[in-house]
C-alpha cells in the first residue's frame, strides 16, 4: 500500500477538495512517467516484445498533454501491472513503476509509487551492496527531474510516506538539497 490513509490536500486536485491545480497534476504525471521511463530498460531487456509498460508511460504523457482521458490511462496501468505479474526483480518493479505512473491521472499521490518502484528496480538491478548505491543514485536522479514548483511538496511527501514505500526514500534526510 503506497497511499496514505489521510491524503495531503496539496496532492489532491481542486475538484476533490485539495489545492493541486490541473497544471501541477499534469507536471506530477510527467515526473512519474520520467521516473518509470528511466528504469524501463530493465523490463524491456527481459521482455523485448512486451510493450505494455512502455504503453503505460506513453498513456501517462498523453493524459498529461490532454490527448486521452483518465480512464484510458487507467487501462494502460492495468496492462502494465499485468506485465509485471510475469516478471521478477528489476523487470517487475519497472513494469509496476509504469503502472503507477499511469494512474497518477486518477490519483496524483500515485506519483510516489512510480518513483518508489523505479528505485526498487534500480536496487534490484544492482548486485549486493551495489543495489543500495544504485537506489540512492536513482533517487537523486529523480529529485533532479522534479519541477521546481513541486519540489518541496514531493520531498516532504517522500519523508511522510517513506515507511509505506518500503523505506526507499530513507536517505532523503541525509541529502543536502
Amino acid at each position: 500500500m503506497i497511499l496514505p490513509k489521510i491524503r495531503d490536500p496539496r496532492l489532491t486536485t481542486i475538484r476533490r477538495g485539495g489545492s493541486l491545480s490541473d497544471r501541477d497534476h499534469h507536471l506530477l504525471a510527467i515526473w512519474a512517467a520520467q521516473c518509470a521511463e528511466h528504469v524501463l530498460g530493465h523490463f524491456e531487456k527481459d521482455f523485448p516484445l512486451d510493450d505494455r509498460p512502455r504503453k503505460a508511460i506513453e498513456a501517462t504523457m498523453a493524459w498529461a498533454h490532454g490527448d486521452i482521458k483518465t480512464t484510458e490511462s487507467k487501462v494502460a496501468a492495468y496492462h502494465s501491472n499485468q506485465a509485471a505479474q510475469g516478471a521478477a526483480g528489476a523487470a517487475k518493479f519497472a513494469a509496476l513503476s509504469a503502472g503507477q505512473a499511469a494512474v497518477v491521472a486518477h490519483v496524483p499521490a500515485h506519483d510516489l509509487g512510480a518513483a518508489a518502484y523505479a528505485i526498487r528496480a534500480a536496487m534490484a538491478a544492482g548486485d549486493g551492496p551495489d543495489g543500495g548505491e544504485k537506489g540512492i543514485a536513482e533517487c537523486l536522479w529523480q529529485i533532479s527531474q522534479l519541477p521546481e514548483e513541486l519540489r518541496d511538496v514531493v520531498l516532504e511527501d517522500e519523508k511522510n510516506r517513506n515507511s509505506i514505500c518500503w523505506n526507499v526514500f530513507q536517505h532523503i534526510n541525509t541529502i543536502h538539497l
